[in-house]
Parts: C-alpha cells; sequence; structure tokens
C-alpha cells in the first residue's frame, strides 16, 4: 500500500515537474495596454524589456522592484540608456524589495498608491508562475495581472529549484500562510 501511494507521489511530482518545464509562459504582444509595468530585477533582459514595453507606449509607467540600495536613478538611467524625461515621468525604483515575496508587498504598495487597475509583470519565463502567486496575495482586488515573461535558457537545476520552491509557496497558501 505504501509502496503505491509512494508511487503515485512521484508521478504526481515528475508530470508536474514536466509540466512546469516544458510550458514556461512566454512575451506578450506590445499592442496589450495596462497601467503599469512591474518589472522585479534578476536575471538578464527582464530591464531592458520593460523598457522596450514603456518606450512602445503599452503603459504610462514602470516599477522597477528590488533595485539594489547603492544604485541610483542616474546610474540606472545611464546603464540602461533610459531618457532624463523618460526616467523623471515614468519610472520608479523600488529599493524595499530582497526576494520574489517583497517584490510582491512593494508592487502591492505602489498599485494602491498610483491606483493601477492592470499591470504587466515582467518576469524570467521559469519564474513567473511563483512571482504570480506571491503578487495575486498582495495586490488589492479587481487588479488585472498580464504576464510578459522573458524567454530565458535556464537550467535543469534551476528549474528543479524554482519548482520547489513553487510547490512549497502553494502548500503554504493551502495551509492558509
Amino acid at each position: 500500500m505504501f509502496r503505491r501511494f509512494a508511487a503515485f507521489i512521484v508521478l504526481i511530482w515528475l508530470f508536474g515537474f514536466l509540466w512546469f518545464a516544458i510550458a514556461l509562459p512566454g512575451p506578450l504582444p506590445t499592442s496589450v495596454r495596462t497601467d503599469a509595468i512591474i518589472v522585479l530585477t534578476g536575471s538578464q533582459g527582464r530591464i531592458e524589456h520593460a523598457l522596450d514595453v514603456l518606450r512602445a507606449n503599452s503603459a504610462p509607467r514602470l516599477l522597477v522592484s528590488g533595485v539594489d540600495r547603492e544604485v541610483k536613478p542616474r546610474e540606472f538611467a545611464a546603464e540602461f540608456d533610459v531618457a532624463p524625461r523618460l526616467m523623471k515621468c515614468c519610472v520608479t525604483l523600488g529599493y524595499q524589495a530582497y526576494d520574489t515575496r517583497s517584490n510582491a508587498v512593494e508592487t502591492a504598495q505602489w498599485v494602491k498608491r498610483h491606483r493601477a487597475r492592470s499591470i504587466r509583470l515582467v518576469t524570467a519565463d521559469w519564474h513567473m508562475r511563483r512571482a504570480t502567486l506571491e503578487l495575486r496575495r498582495e495586490l488589492p482586488q479587481g487588479v488585472r495581472v498580464e504576464h510578459d515573461a522573458v524567454p530565458s535558457q535556464p537550467s535543469l537545476g534551476a528549474l528543479l529549484l524554482e519548482y520547489h520552491k513553487l510547490i512549497a509557496r502553494v502548500a503554504l497558501n493551502l495551509a492558509g500562510q
């Protein structure tokens, strides 16, 4: 009996991981408009993609969540070639977040302050599911979240780690935490 149960659990885990690894979310067309763009710092290409979406007028403002406290706005603008006018009007650097959960808290506070009703979430394809889960826990009700995943080439190890983090977060949610 125990062997069958254990085999069943292993099969569920295996099929779940295969789904997680094969069906990674993709990019969102720039024709989809939202009230704001939220980009979570981390792997390469996220910030560049979010700035391209902002420049394409797919949203009027951008929050970069999880910026290192040492990075000054002028340095950020120089590194990512952001015009001073665009930086001043439309880009907010968020310095409060240090992980995915605190990204969600920082984002929710910013969304409330700016009264955004729809957001475009930009993060890596392998990170999108857990980032969305964390974000939905914190956002005000009624805020629409559009997924704009940046394609990447994650290693098997990175996929396994992220899959287990997702399982842990889902379990905590089910436990009410």
